[in-house]
């Protein structure tokens, strides 16, 4: 299906002006297929990098300050640690799953932490680490 078409016949109907039987027909498929694609998307979170940064400074910064590791050095939040590392490799959902769970030294976050919380800083963490702290 042309997104454009589709766009254009929303933007008619908008303006209220006259739309075809094959636009009708366009948007009566379109917009319950599209509505069942957010609905089951199930709750997106916009990660929030200025809360993330709070919830490191207040949960994570004792061990990691600077995107170090004081407990095992090797281990650090800098991007090719992270890659070598981080089970899944360098992406906020190996974050989320490392912070959830724990591992190790590490303690887990779930449960402690709202999974809003949780998704903000480990957006904060992998853009910082691509960033170079």
């Amino acid at each position: 299906m042309n997104l454009f078409f589709v766009a254009l016949i929303g933007s008619a109907a908008a303006f209220n002006a006259p739309i075809s039987k094959m636009a009708n027909s366009v948007m009566s498929k379109a917009v319950p297929a599209i509505a069942a694609g957010v609905l089951a998307a199930g709750p997106a979170f916009a990660a929030d990098m200025a809360a993330g940064e709070q919830v490191f400074s207040g949960n994570c910064a004792a061990c990691h300050a600077g995107g170090m590791n004081v407990i095992m050095p090797e281990k650090t939040l800098q991007q090719d640690a992270l890659e070598e590392y981080l089970e899944g490799g360098a992406n906020v959902k190996a974050v989320v799953y490392q912070v959830t769970n724990g591992k190790n030294a590490m303690p887990a976050f779930g449960g402690r932490l709202s999974d809003e919380d949780i998704e903000n800083v480990a957006t904060y963490v992998i853009t910082t680490a691509k960033n170079g702290w």
